[in-house]
Formats: C-alpha cells, structure tokens, sequence
C-alpha cells in the first residue's frame, strides 16, 4: 500500500535499470515551482531517480515558497522560520515517502536546492544527516534558526556538501553564503565552496562543477 506523499512532485526515472536507484531531490527557489530545477534533469547522471518538488505554501499570482518572506522597511527582510522549519519536517517526511513508494536507495538520498530550497537543503541535512548522503546547495546560506536544537551532536560522518554562490549576487549577499564554510569546517563535515561572476543564478560553469561532484559521490 502506499503512502500519501506529503509534496508534489515530478519525476524522472533513471535512464539505465538498477534496482535501488540513487536519489536527487529537487528543491526550487522562492516564487518559482517544480518545473525549474527540472530543466537540470536530462543533464544529470543516467542512474539517478530524479523527484522535483514542489514547495507547499502557493503564491500569488503564482509560483510557491517554502517560507514566507517578510519585506520590512526597516530591518529589510526576513524569513519565516516557523514556516522554514515547518518545510523542514515535510521534506524529512517527504524523504521517508520517496523510500516507501519508489525502487530506490535508502542510503542514497541526495539534496539539490537553489535559494530558498538551498537554505532548507542545510537544514534537512544538518538537522537528520542520517537521512542525506550528499547536499549540492546553490545561491543559499546557514539560516541556525531552522535547524535543530541539537543538531551540533548529530554523526555527520557520512554527509557531504557543495556549496556555491553568485560573486554579484543581489538577492543573497555573497557574506551570508561565505559563511557555509568555515561553518561547515567547524562541524567536521566535508564541502566545497565555489564562486562564480554571477547574480542570483547558476552559471553553467556552475552546473558542470556540481554535476562532475555528484557523478564522483553517487
């Protein structure tokens, strides 16, 4: 019987047979939906089971968040973390559905999150290592305020980041994202950090250098 999933989702099964496919889950920006990621699929390694979901909360006119952000004239912006760690739950349950309904490898879940999807990718990670084996985070940032109480005393031995980001970017400050590193570092977890001359975007200099660290690590 199978489970309700908890977010839509696309799909794009692997390209050659194998029983227990390796995982990479899609997870959007801010204002955009499933359809965005997705255009990296065809370019991705032939044996990965590739989902791309959807983020829960619809905006207007269109599109979807993983979070509300607020805009404040005076402290600029912020983000909703009760809604952030909200996501969080529904993409580690999402994580457990995948598992239950689909041919795939358990101890092969693999996060690939632009902006919004990048900053709950850290968290999903950082929160349950046991449930991610590798992370490719672009355009996003360390928010600690939607990762777990505990997470510092979490096994990390097993998970694996590559983070990367717009030396020009004008929707994340690049500061925020040179952070992941040496935050990274300090837990012992094993990452890259890349900068490339870009806005808020990935360069396709960008997408040759994570595909090439994902085929490695799969």
């Amino acid at each position: 019987m199978s489970k309700e999933f908890s977010l839509q989702h696309i799909i794009r099964k692997p390209k050659t047979e194998i029983a227990k496919a390796p995982v990479l889950i899609l997870l959007h920006g801010y204002g955009s939906d499933e359809n965005d990621l997705f255009s990296f699929a065809e370019e991705l390694p032939d044996e990965l089971f590739i989902i791309s979901a959807k983020a829960p909360y619809s905006m207007q006119p269109y599109g979807n968040a993983w979070y509300a952000i607020h805009w404040d004239n005076n402290d600029g912006k912020f983000s909703d973390d009760v809604q952030a760690i909200t996501s969080r739950e529904t993409i580690k349950d999402f994580i457990d559905e995948i598992i239950y309904n689909y041919p795939v490898d358990a101890d092969n879940i693999n996060l690939l999150g632009f902006s919004q999807g990048s900053i709950l990718s850290y968290s999903v990670a950082l929160s349950y290592p046991e449930k991610v084996k590798n992370v490719i985070a672009l355009s996003g940032y360390v928010n600690e305020g939607i990762l777990k109480k505990d997470y510092a005393s979490n096994d990390f031995s097993k998970l694996k980041f590559y983070c990367s980001h717009g030396s020009v970017d004008q929707v994340i400050p690049v500061d925020w994202a040179r952070k992941s590193k040496p935050f990274l570092d300090a837990l012992n977890i094993e990452n890259s950090y890349s900068e490339f001359p870009v806005g808020h975007g990935v360069a396709p200099q960008n997408f040759y250098e994570f595909r090439e660290w994902l085929k490695q690590r799969i």
